[in-house]
């Protein structure tokens, strides 16, 4: 090879090279033009195969040898895991490629020598307004059971009825705490899954949920069971501003997780089947999905048993009842067998029809008593906003004399004890 390009001109020449030059003339030429004689030939071969003019084109040098470049089997290898994890409905990007490769053994590229495979493979689609991951800021509490997040997620099961599905998580950890597949989001299914995970894992210290009233309604003036639950076991319940779904962010991104992995998987026929399928993908985000969020290739499992949890809440003392002097009143029994008092309809029954009963209360308890000092019922003062307290009977209920007299003794003799202020006697919200 000459020690620098020769000109066109000297390529031309060598490219329509006579067939007939007399003997020694390549010599000359080549100490002429300053060329080697294996260069003069090779250009002199790709002028017999390509034609002169195509022979006069000037090629990039290319190495013999590509040392750092990513072998054929790895590249396969690489891409096989992506539609593997892709076909089973999880994460599929190069970190999660790489993190279930090298829990396999392997040693994996870097993260940005898998982007370009993927991308040279067509796989994957570009998003170049995509904002940073630099540009975000994370809080993260500092231990297991700082802080645990609620939500739910609407799903459809294969006959078309809608479902909810219940997550829970740990905020340091991620960990997925419990899950429940139920048919509604209501307080009992809410309360069902909260108490499972504190079987499981113990009590948190704070609660994190949004405002819905299946969760914790406080922001609308209302009681919730959940809250009422919480606050009797010691932990501090929050809720983010309303319309701010970002203060649950960590379990909105779970949501995601989870509906990409059930969109691979046949419909559910029930909610026991459902159940299923989201066990199987709790198990694999706790233990085998190495979470992009936490110290580089830590599982949410890991990072919950790499931390000492946070010391349990210690329960509140019972409160124990202020009682203020009594007041008394009387009221006529309405048409329905009610009376109203205190902005509550008490059912007194249709046999007091009427008639006059005496009402005697105080900051816990009211008792009513017909016009000869027998007690008819009594209850625990009802929550503000409660409109209606029965009478442990079915409506429209009428006892026979007999039963009405044993009754009348009954609760003459022995009053009902009012209810403790831990428990107090709330409706279970059934939608949100």
């Amino acid at each position: 090879m000459p020690k620098t390009q020769p000109s066109i001109k000297v390529r031309h020449a060598v490219a329509t090279w006579s067939e007939d030059a007399p003997r020694g003339a390549v010599s000359a030429f080549c100490k002429q033009h300053n060329v080697s004689r294996a260069w003069f030939y090779q250009v002199r071969a790709a002028a017999k195969k390509v034609g002169p003019v195509k022979a006069l084109e000037k090629k990039p040098p290319i190495a013999l040898t590509q040392p750092k470049a990513t072998p054929d089997s790895m590249t396969d290898l690489l891409l096989g895991t992506r539609a593997e994890l892709e076909d089973a409905g999880f994460d599929h990007g190069p970190l999660s490629v790489m993190a279930k490769l090298r829990r396999q053994g392997f040693t994996t590229p870097s993260r940005a020598t898998v982007a370009r495979i993927f991308s040279r493979a067509g796989v994957v689609v570009p998003e170049p307004r995509k904002k940073p991951r630099s540009a975000y800021i994370r809080f993260t509490y500092p231990q297991p059971n700082s802080c645990w997040q609620i939500d739910s997620t609407e799903w459809v099961l294969a006959d078309g009825t809608k479902v909810a599905i219940f997550q829970l998580v740990d905020d340091h950890s991620r960990m997925a705490l419990a899950s429940l597949a139920a048919s509604g989001e209501t307080s009992e299914a809410a309360l069902r899954i909260v108490a499972t995970a504190i079987d499981r894992h113990g009590l948190p210290q704070r609660f994190l949920s949004d405002n819905g009233a299946s969760f914790n309604p406080t922001r609308r003036g209302k009681r919730g069971a959940l809250v009422e639950f919480l606050k009797a076991q010691g932990v501090e319940p929050i809720t983010g501003k309303p319309y701010k779904p970002t203060t649950q962010g960590k379990n909105e991104r779970f949501h995601q997780t989870l509906h990409k992995y059930l969109h691979r998987q046949p419909a559910a026929s029930s909610l026991a089947v459902l159940q299923a399928q989201i066990d199987v993908f709790d198990h694999y985000y706790n233990t085998e999905r190495e979470h992009q969020a936490l110290v580089p290739g830590m599982t949410p499992q890991e990072a919950w048993d790499a931390t000492p949890r946070a010391p349990a809440p210690t329960p509140p003392e019972p409160e124990k009842p202020m009682r203020t002097s009594r007041s008394s009143t009387q009221r006529k029994v309405q048409k329905n067998g009610n009376v109203t008092v205190l902005g509550t309809q008490f059912r007194m029954g249709t046999d007091y029809i009427s008639t006059t009963v005496n009402i005697m209360h105080d900051d816990v308890q009211i008792m009513f008593f017909d016009t000869f000092g027998t007690e008819i019922i009594s209850h625990p003062i009802p929550p503000k906003g409660q409109r209606y307290v029965g009478n442990d009977q079915p409506r429209g209920f009428k006892a026979a004399p007999t039963t009405i007299l044993r009754r009348r003794k009954t609760t003459s003799d022995t009053i009902r004890p009012p209810q403790s202020p831990a428990s107090p006697n709330i409706e279970l919200s059934t939608e949100r």
